[in-house]
Formats: C-alpha cells, sequence, structure tokens
C-alpha cells in the first residue's frame, strides 16, 4: 500500500532501514537576517563551531541507538537546509525533513501577500510551496521534504492557520507523504484540526498530533487516536510550566499501551540543537532536553513501567515507518 521509501537529506531511503526513529527534532534553525546582519547573535561562537557541535550531538544521538530523525524545521521557524546537508556529510544519520509553516495564525507578510496574488488568479500559493518541496526538492539541494507541519496554538484554528491547514492537507492529498502538526492539548486542539483535515479528505492515519503528550488527559488523547491518527509525546526533557512532566508522560504511555494504542504513539523531544531563538542561560534550564534523553532515560523507565519490548519497538521503529512511507500515486487514486 505503500513505497517502503522515504527522502532524507542523503536520499531515498527504505523504510525497513530507518530504525528507531525521533519524530520531531530541530538540528540547525537559524534566522537569516540575523545570519547576515547579526551573526553573533546566530553563531556565538562562530558558524563553524555551531556545525561542528550539532555534528558532535548528532553522533551521541546515533550511539545511543536512534537511526532517525524527523527535522521539523519549517518556514517560519528558520529552516536551513545547506547547513543540514553540511551536518549530515559527517554523521550516519538518516535525517527526514518537513515542509510547511511554523505560525499560530499568518504566516510571514511575504507569504500573506504572495498567497493574495494566487488567490486572485485561481490559485494557491502555499500549495506551490509546499508541493515543490516535496517533489522537486528544495533550493539547489537536491534534499526533498518528507513531511508537511503545520501549526495552531491555544487559539485554535484562526483565520491565518485555517488557510496554513488546508494547504497541508491538499499538498499531503497530491504527495503522499505525512501531516505532523503542533498543537496545544490543552484546548484540546488535536480534535479542531482533525476534523479539518477529515473535511479536507485527509487519511487521518496519515496525521501525527504533536506536543500530544503535554497533557495527561487520555480521554482526550484516545479521543484522537480512535480516529486513526497519532499522538507526538514529542516534548520529552522540555518541562515547561504546566506540562506533564517525564514521569507523568511515561505513566500515560505505559497506560495507553496497556489499552491496546501502542500503534498511534510516537515520541521525541522537540529539541533545538543550534538555534537563534534561545539563549544559553535559557537552554541551561531544561538540562535534558537532548535528543539522547529517550534512549538513554526514558526508554529504560518505559519498560520499567510495564511497557513491553514490543510496544517499544512499534513505537519507535513499526509507527514511524508506516507513517513516514510515502502512499504511492496509484493507491492515492484507487481511494
Amino acid at each position: 500500500m505503500t513505497t517502503g521509501a522515504v527522502a532524507t537529506v542523503r536520499g531515498q531511503r527504505s523504510t525497513a532501514d530507518l530504525g528507531r526513529t525521533l519524530m520531531h527534532e530541530h538540528v540547525f534553525a537559524v534566522s537569516a537576517a540575523l545570519a547576515n546582519d547579526r551573526p553573533e547573535l546566530a553563531f556565538p561562537d562562530g558558524r563553524a563551531a555551531a556545525i561542528d557541535a550539532a555534528v558532535a550531538r548528532l553522533r551521541q544521538v546515533k550511539d545511543a541507538g536512534i537511526d532517525t530523525i524527523v527535522d521539523v524545521t519549517v518556514f517560519g521557524h528558520d529552516r536551513d537546509i545547506p547547513s543540514l546537508v553540511e551536518i549530515n556529510e559527517r554523521v550516519d544519520l538518516n535525517i527526514v525533513v518537513a515542509t510547511g509553516f511554523y505560525t499560530e495564525d499568518l504566516p510571514s507578510k511575504t507569504f500573506e501577500i504572495r498567497q493574495g496574488l494566487a488567490r486572485a488568479r485561481g490559485g494557491n500559493f502555499y500549495v506551490d510551496v509546499f508541493v515543490a518541496d516535496i517533489v522537486d526538492g528544495i533550493g539547489s539541494t537536491g534534499v526533498h521534504a518528507g513531511i508537511i507541519k503545520c501549526v495552531t496554538g491555544p487559539d485554535g484554528v484562526t483565520r491565518g492557520s485555517k488557510g496554513l491547514l488546508r494547504a497541508s492537507a491538499i499538498a499531503a492529498r497530491e504527495t503522499g507523504v505525512p501531516i505532523t502538526t503542533h498543537s496545544d492539548p490543552h484546548t484540546r486542539g488535536g480534535l479542531e484540526q482533525l476534523e479539518l483535515f477529515a473535511a479536507e479528505g485527509v487519511d487521518l492515519t496519515r496525521v501525527i498530533i504533536g506536543h500530544s503528550g503535554d497533557t495527561t488527559d487520555t480521554d482526550y488523547l484516545k479521543a484522537v487516536m480512535d480516529t486513526g491518527a497519532t499522538i507526538a509525546s514529542d516534548r520529552f526533557g522540555y518541562d515547561l510550566p504546566g506540562a506533564a512532566s517525564t514521569e507523568e508522560r511515561v505513566a500515560v504511555i505505559a497506560d495507553l499501551c496497556g489499552q491496546g494504542y501502542a500503534d498511534r504513539i510516537v515520541v521525541s523531544h522537540d529539541a533545538m540543537l543550534h538555534t537563534d531563538w534561545l539563549d544559553a542561560d535559557y537552554v541551561a534550564q531544561h538540562p535534558n532536553w537532548t535528543p539522547t534523553f529517550i534512549p538513554t532515560e526514558v526508554v529504560p523507565t518505559l519498560r520499567e513501567a510495564g511497557v513491553s519490548e514490543a510496544d517499544l519497538n512499534q513505537i519507535l521503529v513499526t509507527t514511524p515507518a508506516r507513517l513516514l512511507a510515502a502512499v504511492t500515486k496509484e493507491h492515492r487514486e484507487r481511494t
């Protein structure tokens, strides 16, 4: 039913070779404006040092038993694919990149204006860009996006975010790649996202509702998964106020696995290995916010909580491979 392949920074890979996968990370997020105009803020120790540090940390991730990460840095989140290519040349890890736009409402003025021009001519600029990233590749890098990222926040589906979610749905239907979201589980935002996707004809088994692990409301989480969608407990180690603790996240996953939902759960950290969004003082407040935390600390704790090896393999290997395999055009036309 699927191609069995996914686009990565280093080209097409069989999903059988993805191994243990983290589904929501950020390797390199640097704004072009700061990199060009205030490089001391974008790269406090210099760009070469930032590249070296990212490579070193990704090697630690590989050594900890992770084979693939999904980098969901997109437009509006300061995606930098050339730097990611440079990094991936030095570390033996599969990196799947995303297209989409990171905003809880309106995108950048550039995107908004271009969308207005396209709509006046009967087109959709957002869809065109997302599809081009997937089909044609990103810039001159030769790297193709393998997943689409979209966002809603505490205010839910706003006028601006609705257009981007619809564009994500259309692009997903046209290309067969999955959708992953940023959502607010405290306002049950995943259900609103799924309602829109369903109305747009998206196969909900190809949707990941991000940041679901921030809540312990298992009734909400089961309602999301009962649609066929997957939840992501993807902020392990990032201890935000009001969000579930590591212990609570583990307990929720163990509970859901015990109820038969292991095939609709993925995990990650939402870690940012190098970014000009944050400074060193902020990062120091979150010592566990690193993409080695799950393989070294969380997986053993999940075992102690009663999660079986079969369910751990499902969460870390089988479900990510299923989600990332692009659905063939032939299958899309039959369904």
